[in-house]
């Protein structure tokens, strides 16, 4: 599956009528406990705040999505989610990767709220090669040698 990565900020879900109905149902196949109000003022709270989502794109739709702040030496993520129909193809795993090789290439750490990675969370990022290291109140995620 060739997916690639979408940033969406305000200025791109503005213009893109496809990727706010597509980042919507990404977040509506969200299970409730995950999302901190409705679909649409999560969303619209996220951007905002002059954040983004760093999106999973194939076939010019958005199939998965994680929301992203910057905090000018760190990427914070959170609320991790593709939508159901392409779960389990490996859609997850290349989000990460391409938001892994994004965070490297600007020289950003990532970091994780605590609260935000529930085990399977955990699971899938250490499959995948980081080391999560525990601070006060969040997560580093570290890249290991040989990782992806």
């Amino acid at each position: 599956m060739p997916v690639t990565l979408h940033p969406v900020d305000r200025a791109a879900w503005e213009a893109d009528a496809q990727a706010q109905v597509d980042l919507a149902r990404i977040y509506a196949d969200a299970p409730s406990e995950r999302l901190p109000a409705s679909v649409d003022d999560f969303i619209q709270s996220h951007l905002a705040g002059g954040h983004r989502y760093l999106c999973a794109r194939f076939n010019d739709r958005l199939i998965g999505a994680v929301a992203q702040r910057d905090d000018g030496s760190a990427w914070w993520l959170s609320h991790f989610c593709i939508r159901k129909p392409t779960r389990r193809r490996g859609v997850g795993t290349r989000l990460l990767t391409l938001v892994g090789q994004a965070a490297q290439a600007e020289n950003r750490a990532l970091r994780a709220e605590l609260s935000q990675l529930q085990l399977a969370d955990q699971v899938l990022l250490t499959r995948l090669g980081y080391r999560l290291e525990q601070h006060s109140g969040f997560y580093e995620l570290l890249m290991l040698e040989g990782g992806q």
